[in-house]
């Protein structure tokens, strides 16, 4: 990975895609999208995770975070990516309803026998690209960036109307998340 894609300062925001291997399009299911909603909310409140901006599309995560308690960022989410990749993974194994069941499992699996440090299932991709935000007008790109990537898709004709997003929370709404951290930019 390059130099460039890595945490330099541990009291920095952070821009941070990351995806499913495969870009495989888990997050059609609502139920796996609040897995990671009630994650992102755990790490908010115990672990020092201040969220500025979030968005769950159908294959990846965009987040705008820092963190405030102390625990590098690289670390924080990593913790976060561990935990949700295992909580989806078993999620998937036992839906009843998930008729794409064995196709995933079985794109985790092959995932993990190519990669040296996963053994069963590989959920995420490794990358995740953080850019320290470094200025107010960079900071508002990539949040407008974040919002509007489910209109960009077509899923939405407002970035407020997706609900798994802060964007409504940006629009003076109540969103998903609690405890969001809204940023505003007059530049």
């Amino acid at each position: 990975m390059s130099r460039n894609y890595k945490f330099h300062n541990p009291e920095g925001l952070y821009f941070v895609s990351f995806a499913v291997v495969n870009w495989l399009d888990v997050f059609t299911r609502n139920e796996y999208k609040d897995i990671l909603l009630q994650s992102l909310s755990y790490c908010q409140k115990e672990k020092g995770m201040e969220i500025v901006a979030w968005c769950i599309m159908t294959n990846h995560v965009h987040l705008v975070f820092r963190s405030v308690d102390g625990q590098h960022p690289a670390l924080l989410l990593g913790d976060f990516k561990r935990f949700t990749s295992k909580a989806i993974v078993k999620a998937i194994q036992n839906n009843p309803k998930e008729s794409r069941k064995e196709f995933l499992l079985e794109q985790f699996k092959k995932a993990a026998a190519e990669s040296s440090n996963v053994k069963e299932h590989q959920f995420w991709r490794h990358d995740n690209k953080p850019i320290e935000l470094w200025s107010n007008k960079v900071i508002w790109e990539k949040i407008s960036y974040i919002h509007h990537n489910p209109v960009e898709a077509g899923l939405v004709y407002r970035a407020e109307d997706y609900v798994y997003s802060s964007a409504g929370d940006y629009a003076d709404e109540k969103g998903l998340l609690e405890d969001v951290v809204v940023f505003r930019y007059y530049g």
